[in-house]
């Protein structure tokens, strides 16, 4: 009533002079309307169609229509309040009313109340009628998305709970089902092959709770015909019948001729029989990628070759022992991360380019490989048999210098490992021992005592995401090296030869007292720095940090201390004892690279922990490994009895995310949260 617009009003009365006190009563208050006599009832009707009123008063003169008005609103805009305007009235003559139809009844004598219940009736009214056309919305687009869903191009389907509730013909037809009565009520988990249902129940779990944004889930669906088809899901929080659920689409994708040329370029570049690169096209991309330093952690050349197969050929026939090598590619491939490069390197050979955190990951890679290769059973026709493999490692050079070296070592590496029996790897040691190693140390060690003496040191962060709860604010701290000409260098170029020469204290001592004067300026939640080897068995280190703690006026709970576990495990009297007197200054302490020594469950007893970080080679082959994501969920269960909270490394897709997810983990980092190089901290000493 208090808006400028008229407010239509219908007053059913045989006088006119009842209107116009009406009409004066209201505009005296303020309440501009717009009112509009009906003398007669027969005219109602028109009245209500044309006029479309917010209210209809009906003036009680004693002719006793009310019940013919009330009928006639029913029938035409049942919505419409109708008060009864009468004089001399009490409370039974109102209850009489209010059950023929009226909303109440009021009188011209008491012009306040008059106001009071016309405002409180076109309010309510107009709320009415503001739901009704949400709701009518609301119809119009679930009317809409079912038509979007029917004709889409994209293969959708909607999930609650884990069962199908609907799906569009595009995904029946992708997955050679007919009726959607077939599909629908079905759990969702019968179209995907069994090793992706960690990662899918996460995904979903995460969908549900606002928890998953914008990415890809990698998926093998089991078709109709029992055949594997690999498929990128979309999967978005949606609602079905009132209730959430979770949209699951699978896009049509366009093709354009680029695409097209790209993919053909690619197809030739690879053999059509493995799908990796042919031996020219993978020396091409070898030598592309080592032109720049790796993003961070290390780089190796893995050579790999099955085991005998000069007795496979001769136990299946020549033609048959390629698709023996076929499967054994397949198995590899499937191991590989998308930044590896892989091809065959001549034979039965193949050559890998391995990018990892550290030298534990490569070594747990090969462990995998030659595990599972131990395990595949390929079958032949009506033979069975099972391949093993000889894996040579040997260290990439820095960027820039030639391969040839490196590659040599490997093949050398995977010949000695063959002649010893096979099923095994062998790292090349000709890089520890060789004089061109001791004369790289001879420059960096001098890079290194210049950087800190000149503070050329950079911190930077990698954020800790939760998968739990809202963001804390916790960062991984990393160190970069600056050269003299100001530009950035990775720790995989200079932090071996600081281990070999005795430098690591000194890098710690320089991160440590930057991540305090940065707990102190910025306040973060929790950052997580880490202790070398050296720094756990430096007995000096306590007290030169209890003057930095002075010095900085840090609060000590916004640090935690990190330590690997095989530093832990081997130095267990030390790193427990430092791990005991960092908590009592009030830090926090955290076992990383968690999970890949021998007792793990051990140290947890044994440690006084806040957290633990799951080991990156662990995390890194989760998502299509039974064992290993059994390993996890014991490892998460011992931590949270001993309230130990859980965060792992290194996650890179959105299936990992998805199978810790579902696992219990609670926080996650690695280049899938962010990169450690988009966020720069300078920390002012």
């Amino acid at each position: 009533m208090a808006e400028q617009k008229a407010v239509p009003l219908i007053v059913l009365s045989t006088a006119r002079e009842p209107v116009e006190s009406i009409n004066s009563i209201l505009r005296r208050a303020g309440h501009p309307v717009h009112c509009t006599w009906i003398p007669s009832l027969r005219d109602l009707g028109d009245a209500l169609t044309q006029i479309n009123p917010e209210l209809l008063l009906y003036v009680d003169t004693g002719n006793d229509e009310l019940t013919s008005a009330v009928t006639v609103r029913d029938q035409l805009a049942p919505t419409v309040p109708l008060i009864v305007v009468a004089d001399g009235f009490d409370e039974s003559r109102i209850a009489v009313a209010m059950a023929n139809g009226a909303r109440d009844v009021v009188s011209i004598a008491n012009p306040a109340r008059l106001q009071a219940v016309m405002s409180r009736e076109l309010r309510s009214f107009r709320l009415e009628r503001a739901l009704e056309t949400t709701l009518k919305s609301a119809r119009d687009a679930r009317k809409q998305l079912e038509t979007v869903l029917e004709r889409s191009n994209d293969a959708i389907v909607e999930v609650q709970e884990g069962i199908i509730v609907d799906a569009n013909p595009s995904w029946l037809e992708l997955f050679g089902i007919v009726n959607a009565e077939d599909l629908v009520g079905q759990p969702i988990m019968d179209l995907f092959e069994e090793a992706k249902h960690p990662a899918l129940k996460g995904a979903l779990a995460a969908c549900l709770n606002g928890r998953w944004s914008d990415h890809t889930l990698k998926l093998n669906a089991v078709l109709a015909d029992g055949t594997l088809l690999p498929m990128e899901l979309v999967l978005t929080l949606g609602e079905h019948d009132g209730e959430p659920c979770v949209r699951m689409v699978v896009p049509a994708r366009s093709r354009d001729e680029r695409a097209i040329a790209d993919d053909l370029a690619d197809a030739v570049r690879r053999d059509p029989s493995t799908g990796l690169l042919y031996r020219r096209p993978l020396l091409e991309a070898i030598a592309e990628r080592l032109r720049t330093p790796a993003p961070g952690g290390v780089r190796y050349f893995a050579v790999v070759k099955p085991d005998k197969f000069a007795s496979v050929e001769q136990d299946v026939g020549i033609t048959a022992s390629e698709q023996v090598l076929i499967e054994f590619a397949t198995l590899l491939k499937e191991h590989l991360n998308p930044k590896d490069i892989a091809g065959r390197f001549g034979g039965v050979g193949f050559l890998v380019l391995l990018e990892r955190g550290n030298e534990r990951d490569v070594e747990a890679w090969v462990e995998q490989l030659i595990a599972k290769a131990a395990k595949n059973v390929v079958r032949i026709g009506e033979k069975q048999l099972s391949v093993t493999c000889t894996v040579g490692l040997s260290v990439v050079p820095p960027a820039g210098t030639n391969a040839d070296a490196a590659i040599a070592d490997a093949l050398d590496a995977c010949r000695r490992g063959r002649a010893r029996g096979g099923n095994q790897s062998v790292t090349s040691d000709k890089a520890d021992n060789d004089a061109r190693v001791q004369s790289y140390d001879k420059v960096w060690v001098k890079h290194i005592k210049a950087a800190l003496m000149e503070n050329r040191f950079r911190l930077v962060q990698q954020p800790v995401a939760s998968l739990q709860g809202d963001d804390l604010g916790m960062f991984d701290v990393l160190v970069r090296m600056i050269d003299a000409q100001g530009k950035e260098v990775l720790p995989a170029e200079f932090m071996a030869a600081a281990e070999r020469n005795d430098l690591l204290k000194n890098i710690d001592r320089w991160v440590v007292g930057a991540s305090l004067s940065f707990a102190a300026q910025r306040k973060p939640g929790c950052l997580f720095v880490r202790l070398s080897k050296d720094t756990v068995r430096d007995p000096s280190f306590l007290g030169w940090l209890d003057n930095h703690i002075r010095a900085s006026r840090a609060d000590p709970a916004r640090i935690s201390f990190q330590v690997p576990e095989n530093v832990a495990a081997t130095h267990l009297n030390e790193a427990s004892g430092l791990a005991a007197s960092l908590r009592q200054r009030g830090f926090r302490f955290t076992l990383e690279a968690f999970g890949a020594g021998r007792d793990p469950f051990g140290l947890l007893a044994s440690f006084p922990l806040d957290f633990v970080k799951i080991d990156g080679a662990i995390v890194q082959n989760l998502a299509g490994d039974n064992e290993l994501q059994d390993r996890v969920r014991k490892l998460v269960e011992a931590a949270g009895k001993r309230n130990v909270q859980t965060i792992a490394e290194r996650v890179e897709n959105a299936n990992t995310m998805a199978v810790l997810w579902q696992l219990g983990v609670q926080f996650i980092q690695g280049y899938f949260v962010n990169a450690p190089e988009e966020v720069v901290l300078r920390a002012e000493r």
